[in-house]
C-alpha cells in the first residue's frame, strides 16, 4: 500500500470529514446543508493546511466527458478557494461518488483516492478508508461495486443522456439510502481496524460511510468514524498530536 506523507506547519491542522451527501434528499435540502459546510469550510481556513474529505461528498455524481451533475458551486468554489490559498484537499472516493474521475484533481488541485490509504502526518500514523465494501458479510454490495467500478459498464452509463443517467442513478441513490438507514452499525469496521492493528501497528483508523460519529480507543491506536452531515454535522480535527471529534454548530 502507498504511504503518503503530509507535514503541518507550526499552528496548521488536518480536518477530516465525509459523507455530506450533496443532493439528497431534495434540492432544497441540500442547498441548506451546503451553505452549512461551506460556512464550516470558513471556519477552519484560518488553521488548515490539509483537509481530508472520506467520501460520499456528493449523493450521486459522475463526470462525463463534457458534462458534471448541475449544482454544489458554492462548496465547489470554496474548495477551489481553499486550494489557492495553499490547503491541500484530499478526496476520498465513496459508494455514492463511486464515479469521480479527474473533475476535483483538475479544479481544485485535490489528491483522489479510490481506496484505502495509509498516511503519515507529523508522524503519525493513519490509516484512511471511506468504509465501503469493508465487511465481508456484505456479499451484495460488494458484488454491486464490482459492476458500477468496472469500466466498461460505466462507458455503456456514459452514453445515456446526461438527464437520463442522472435521473436513474438518482432513484437508485435515494433508495440505497432509504434501506440503509437504521441499519447503520460500525461494528465490522472495528473488527477491521483490530485486525490491522495486530500485523501493522497505527495510531488512527479513520472512517465515513456508517454515519456514525465515534472516537474510541483500540489497542495502542484511536479509532474514529467521521458521522454524516446529513443529521449530525460532525469532523474530526488534528493538530500534529491530538485528535478530537467535534460538531459544527454553526
Amino acid at each position: 500500500m502507498q504511504q503518503n506523507y503530509f507535514t503541518l506547519p507550526k499552528g496548521q491542522k488536518a480536518y477530516f470529514a465525509s459523507d455530506f451527501h450533496l443532493g439528497a434528499p431534495s434540492m432544497e435540502l441540500s442547498m441548506m446543508r451546503e451553505k452549512r459546510i461551506v460556512r464550516w469550510l470558513d471556519e477552519i481556513a484560518k488553521d488548515a493546511g490539509v483537509l481530508f474529505l472520506v467520501g460520499d461528498l456528493f449523493d450521486f455524481w459522475f463526470e462525463y466527458r463534457h458534462v458534471v451533475p448541475k449544482g454544489y458551486v458554492r462548496f465547489l468554489g470554496k474548495l477551489a478557494e481553499l486550494s489557492d490559498r495553499g490547503v491541500q484537499i484530499v478526496v476520498f472516493i465513496g459508494n455514492h461518488d463511486l464515479w469521480i474521475k479527474d473533475y476535483l484533481k483538475e479544479q481544485v488541485s485535490a489528491i483522489i483516492y479510490a481506496t484505502a490509504q495509509d498516511v503519515q502526518i507529523n508522524g503519525k500514523y493513519f490509516h484512511i478508508a471511506h468504509g465501503d465494501g469493508l465487511d465481508p458479510a456484505d456479499k451484495k454490495f460488494r458484488l454491486i461495486k464490482k459492476v458500477f467500478t468496472n469500466p466498461f459498464c460505466q462507458w455503456l452509463f456514459s452514453w445515456l443522456h446526461p438527464d437520463v443517467g442522472v435521473a436513474l442513478a438518482n432513484a437508485w441513490s435515494g433508495r440505497s439510502r432509504k434501506e440503509k438507514e437504521g441499519q447503520n452499525d460500525d461494528a465490522h469496521l472495528i473488527r477491521y481496524s483490530e485486525g490491522l492493528q495486530a500485523l501493522s501497528p497505527h495510531d488512527f483508523y479513520m472512517y465515513g460511510d456508517c454515519h456514525i460519529d465515534r472516537l474510541q480507543d483500540l489497542e495502542g491506536a484511536i479509532y474514529c468514524n467521521l458521522g454524516d452531515w446529513i443529521t449530525r454535522s460532525t469532523y474530526a480535527r488534528f493538530d500534529g498530536e491530538n485528535l478530537e471529534l467535534l460538531t459544527f454548530e454553526g
